[in-house]
């Protein structure tokens, strides 16, 4: 029987209509925070800027300073790199008079690896050197593993993973939230630097009652407010800041181990706005929906079919 090009793609348009026309499916997979799930909650308006976690980070991990400017005189990194694995930046408006103010004021961010709940640089890398540890929750790479295909780069929604591109032997590089140091029982180097509690390790689950608990507090009365850790007994007692309701990082592409409060909207402070749902929550729920009922592999069986029998047409 011979097919037609009009016939193919009508069998083809047909075989997509009814691809889309599945009734839709929950999304192949949303993971929940694990049990043990360990982090850091940021909170923005405790932040003095003093960089004392960068110092910290870079004492953790053996990293050399990374200068910049026309003299190099000092470490003074202006992004992440492959020797800097965790920043602090600042936002500023207007007259930048008011802390934690989005008018006429200005706020401190911190940047490093957000630890996805569902990392799409786990899904993404092909050859497992990316991966999430199964209690702790911590998203880390290994070197002995990796082929250097930077998947892991292109799929963070956060722009973290970065690559030694003056290294002839190069890796990728990112904070590791210092798994290193959490094995022997001590605390993340940024966390037991930060002189006032802006950057909090402990379980996530604290840390999120933590945060929720904060966005409950009057601003401009004292409470006490933990340092380096939920379990240190350390606190430092100041007056709440007005926080925006929201916390970064407790649903955005499936939920971070890292959380974030700020006065000033996280879109102003260089946070990218992301869906609820994990991207590689996403990509699988699309890719079930074609594979559902073999419909792709059909469609594409077609066009191969219509393609080989064109072909054979054309040489006689």
């Amino acid at each position: 029987m011979e097919i037609k090009r009009r016939d193919f793609l009508k069998t083809v348009a047909g075989g997509a209509a009814l691809a889309l026309a599945q009734p839709a499916m929950a999304l192949a997979r949303e993971k929940a925070r694990l049990p043990d799930a360990v982090g850091i909650l940021y909170d923005a308006t405790l932040c003095i800027g003093c960089k004392a976690c960068m110092v910290g980070c870079r004492k953790a991990n053996n990293l050399p300073a990374e200068m910049t400017g026309s003299q190099n005189l000092w470490d003074n990194p202006v992004d992440l790199s492959a020797k800097t694995f965790n920043i602090i930046k600042k936002y500023k408006n207007g007259t930048g008079q008011f802390k934690d103010r989005e008018i006429n004021g200005f706020s401190f961010i911190k940047r490093h690896c957000m630890h996805c709940v569902d990392a799409a640089c786990v899904s993404a890398c092909p050859a497992t050197a990316m991966t999430k540890d199964a209690k702790t929750g911590i998203v880390s790479y290994n070197k002995d593993a990796c082929i250097g295909c930077r998947y892991c780069q292109v799929a963070c929604p956060f722009n973290i993973p970065k690559f030694e591109w003056d290294n002839p032997f190069p890796k990728i590089t990112k904070c590791q939230l210092c798994d290193h140091l959490l094995a022997k029982g001590q605390l993340p180097g940024c966390c037991n630097a930060c002189p006032t509690g802006a950057s909090l390790f402990g379980p996530v689950a604290a840390l999120l009652e933590d945060a929720k608990r904060r966005q409950k507090m009057q601003p401009g009365k004292y409470y006490d407010f933990s340092v380096a850790s939920t379990t240190s007994g350390r606190t430092q007692y100041q007056p709440a800041a007005p926080y925006v309701p929201r916390i970064y990082g407790e649903s955005e592409v499936g939920g971070t181990q890292v959380l974030m409060l700020a006065g000033v909207p996280f879109s102003q402070l260089g946070l990218p706005v992301l869906p609820s749902a994990s991207y590689v929550a996403m990509a699988e729920n699309i890719q079930h929906t074609l594979y559902k009922g073999m419909i792709l592999p059909i469609v594409a069986f077609g066009g191969l079919a219509f393609l080989v029998k064109r072909s054979g047409k054309n040489k006689e």
